[in-house]
This record gives structure tokens, sequence and C-alpha cells, in this order.
């Protein structure tokens, strides 16, 4: 029978994960990105640590945090730096006026849930978290807003 792992006090964890951490960070989003997302993948270590059953693949667990953080951070870059149009210049709606003019009958969740996932391509996690909800009711939402936007569409 195995025996649990210890949890170390979170000083030595991050002593042991801060080099890898670090690695990750810069060759995803480069030298300068990598600092701020590595201060952000340790405040999500620490605010988690106390709720760790065991000390078993902290390290996959660290990186896996960082790789989240990462992403997130391409995902903010991406939404931030996206390419605004003049709005005297633009005849037809805009691409977010369009999809929350489709959505606007939808109950709140669902509006929410679909906005997020075909406007700003959050995954169905980040859904969930901003929605004070799970992942699955988020995924759930959105697919009952498509699918009200479907019956809506053929009628």
């Amino acid at each position: 029978m195995m025996e649990a792992v210890t949890v170390p006090p979170f000083e030595r964890f991050y002593e042991e994960q801060r080099e890898p951490v670090l690695v990750q960070l810069r060759r995803m989003l480069g030298r300068d990105a990598a600092d701020d997302a590595f201060q952000e993948t340790f405040l999500r270590a620490l605010r988690a640590y106390p709720s760790l059953k065991h000390g078993q693949h902290l390290r996959a667990w660290a990186l896996a945090i960082a790789r989240n953080v990462a992403i997130d951070a391409y995902r903010r870059e991406r939404i931030t730096s996206a390419d605004v149009p003049d709005l005297e210049s633009v005849d037809e709606p805009l691409p977010y006026e369009e999809l929350r003019r489709l959505t606007a009958d939808l109950p709140q969740k669902e509006r929410a849930a679909v906005f997020l996932r075909y406007g700003y391509d959050l995954s169905y996690e980040d859904i969930g978290a901003a929605l004070g909800s799970s992942s699955e009711a988020a995924r759930q939402a959105a697919s009952s807003g498509v699918r009200r936007l479907r019956k809506k569409e053929l009628s």
C-alpha cells in the first residue's frame, strides 16, 4: 500500500518549483511577460495550497497552473490587441454588437455563456468561473442558448 506524501511547507515548494515554472513561462510568453505570469502562478498556488491533500506531483501541479496563467495572459492580450475599426467608418454592426443583438432574448445565463464562448472564445472553465458555476454548467448553458437561437432562426 502506498503511503501518502505529505505536503511540504509552501516556502520549500516555492524554492523547488520556481525555476521550472519560470523556464516554462519564458518559453511560452517571452522574458518580459513571464515575470508577471510567474507572480500570478505562485499567487494561485498559494491560494490553493491549503486544500492540497497530498504532496505528490507538485511539479506537474505547479506547471499546470503556470500553463493556465500563460493561456489566460495570451487570451487577454489577444482581446485587448484586437483591431477596433473607427466607428464612423463602419457601415455594418460590429461583431460583438451583432452577437449582443442575436442573444438579447436569451435567458441571462445562456446569453452570458454564448457571448463569452463565441464572442470572446473563452474556455468553459473560464466561463463557469465568470458565472459562478462549474464548467459543465457553462457548457450546458452555452449549448442551450445556441439551441434556442437555432429554433428562433428556423421559426
